[in-house]
């Protein structure tokens, strides 16, 4: 900006003026969220060649969605992961897959997603048009429609780099019902597979920790492993995607909305030996970690077997396992059976342990 003088020596607040940004420019500058040309060649030139086959023909302020049967379910969510890219994934497939998640433990089968992106002022090109790579790619993946979106930048200091939120449509099957309130003492918790593998993945590449092999992020669209658990008419009780605060949270959540008490078997949790080594280096409990891949099943015991085979089955699902069960004792708590045979309070985790993980 510029300024002219007056006579006295003071500013001349009526006479600044801006000028125009370049068109052409290798990084996010502020008239990329101005909402004129600059933003329209950015959706034109970045956002809709990144998304590819799964956007909308047409991205406006708002979409038009055609009727469907069942009933609707929607969810939303925001992503803040600090680097944007990690092994195993990225902050655009994180939105896709994070909001699909949401949806998908409800019973829901996903269909359409909105995006809206935070860009803070002298990010990459380059950068941006990968994460938007990702999106297109992890939607189509999912099968769910980009049908409209927004984007702002933000000046230097009040951001940093790309954070997204997602909002997301589907529809619920008649006869499906999941909800806490259906758990009932006897019931199994499954969990679809290795736990704090996604936290592990992008601290270990934020903090540049090595554990002779690289850990990547378990990010994936979990829609397919419900649908086919769904499908197998078991008494599925409630599912829930553990991610911020890990398998300790979810369950410390689904505890106090039921009324009961949750009882693991720590010799049963499914924790990689470089999950565990990490935690181990960083003071973290594995059970707190965050998940962007796995889900846990609360199920009744007379069907938790064929669950348990299906789950198995499906590729998202290989290292499904049995961790522990519901018990009418100790309302509210979840406990965990150490391998010495004593137990342990697992408490619902104070705070974020990992800053900036999805």
């Amino acid at each position: 900006m510029s300024a002219g003088t007056q006579p006295s020596g003071g500013l001349d607040f009526e006479g600044w003026t801006c000028p125009l940004p370049l068109r052409h420019t290798p990084n996010v500058v502020m008239g990329h969220g101005g909402g004129g040309a600059m933003s329209a060649e950015l959706v034109e030139s970045l956002f809709v060649p990144g998304y590819g086959e799964a956007a909308a023909t047409e991205l406006g302020d708002a979409a038009v969605l055609p009727p469907v049967e069942g009933r609707l379910a929607f969810s939303t969510d925001s992503y803040v992961v600090k680097p944007m890219f990690f092994p195993g994934g990225s902050i655009g497939d994180l939105a896709v897959n994070g909001t699909v998640n949401d949806l998908a433990m409800v019973g829901a089968r996903p269909l359409y997603l909105s995006t809206a992106y935070i860009v803070a002022e002298g990010t990459p090109m380059e950068q941006l048009g990968r994460v938007a790579e990702a999106v297109g790619r992890a939607a189509l993946a999912a099968g769910v429609r980009l049908v409209t979106g927004d984007t702002k930048v933000v000046d230097h200091g009040s951001g940093d780099g790309v954070y997204i939120n997602t909002a997301g449509v589907g529809v619920v099957p008649e006869g499906v019902e999941l909800a806490a309130s259906r758990m009932r003492p006897g019931d199994r918790v499954i969990v679809s597979g290795a736990i704090g593998v996604h936290g592990v993945a992008v601290m270990s590449c934020r903090e540049g920790l090595e554990f002779g092999t690289t850990v990547e992020s378990d990010s994936a669209a979990l829609h397919g492993l419900v649908a086919d658990v769904l499908a197998t008419g078991g008494d599925v009780r409630v599912m829930r995607d553990p991610t911020r605060g890990g398998v300790s949270a979810t369950l410390n959540e689904l505890a106090s909305a039921s009324g009961t008490g949750v009882v693991l078997d720590e010799r049963l949790l499914p924790v990689p030996a470089e999950v565990r080594d990490a935690c181990g280096l960083l003071g973290l409990d594995p059970l707190q970690v965050a998940n962007e891949g796995k889900l846990v099943a609360v199920v009744a015991a007379e069907d938790t077997d064929r669950v348990l085979k299906t789950m198995c089955a499906h590729p998202l699902g290989a290292e499904a396992t049995v961790i522990g069960e519901v018990v009418a004792d100790h309302p509210g708590v979840v406990v965990a059976r150490t391998g010495i045979g004593g137990t342990r309070v697992m408490d619902m985790p104070i705070g974020e342990q990992l800053p900036r993980i999805c």
